[in-house]
């Protein structure tokens, strides 16, 4: 075997022991997790996406969380309406972006011992979504399986270059535990006058 072959095994070698023992086991333990759906967070911005977490808990028997959603009376109606109590159903409103619908819970799911999310979120919100919470959840053992809502035809494009931007801002906070949003609109506004 060559030097290039060598390297090549000894690369391959280190990342699957960083995989096993390192900084990448929870990453490997969500993707690799058999349990099933053992919760469902929905992210808001939508009655339509709270509608169908509240059937799938209903069906499936899951509690339900449901980050930065619809005013609380009507999210509580909402709750009436699909016939579950408000034991099974929290409503968490401190998330301000996509970013926040993860941080804000991750470590809450971690201790309650999920290892399993249906994450449901508008079908053009989705694949950012499971970008960062990958991520995010990812950090912390979590398997996130997306359920899409139909948004059309109101249905909205996402830039590669806003999921790969949140994306970043998601790796940041798992190694530092902070968000640097705020810090780079105050030093960059330019970059965000546009959004």
């Amino acid at each position: 075997m060559g030097f290039g072959g060598r390297s090549l095994l000894f690369c391959a070698a280190v990342l699957a022991g960083a995989a096993v023992a390192g900084p990448l086991r929870p990453f490997a333990e969500a993707a690799l997790t058999n349990h099933q759906p053992q919760r469902i967070l929905v992210l808001g911005g939508d009655a339509d996406r709270e509608r169908m977490g509240l059937h799938l808990a209903r069906r499936m028997n899951l509690p339900l969380v449901v980050s930065g959603g619809t005013n609380p009376e009507y999210a509580q109606s909402l709750v009436r309406d699909a016939g579950l109590t408000q034991d099974r159903v929290r409503l968490d409103y401190r998330a301000k972006d996509t970013l926040g619908n993860f941080t804000s819970l991750v470590d809450e799911l971690q201790r309650d011992g999920v290892h399993h999310l249906l994450l449901v979120t508008s079908e053009d919100h989705l694949p950012r979504a499971m970008a960062v919470g990958g991520i995010i959840a990812g950090s912390r053992g979590i398997r996130l399986t997306g359920v899409p809502v139909s948004c059309r035809p109101q249905c909205r494009d996402e830039s590669l270059s806003k999921r790969v931007g949140d994306g970043l801002r998601a790796a940041a906070w798992v190694i530092t535990g902070r968000d640097f949003k705020p810090w780079a609109r105050r030093h960059w506004p330019q970059l965000f006058s546009a959004q």
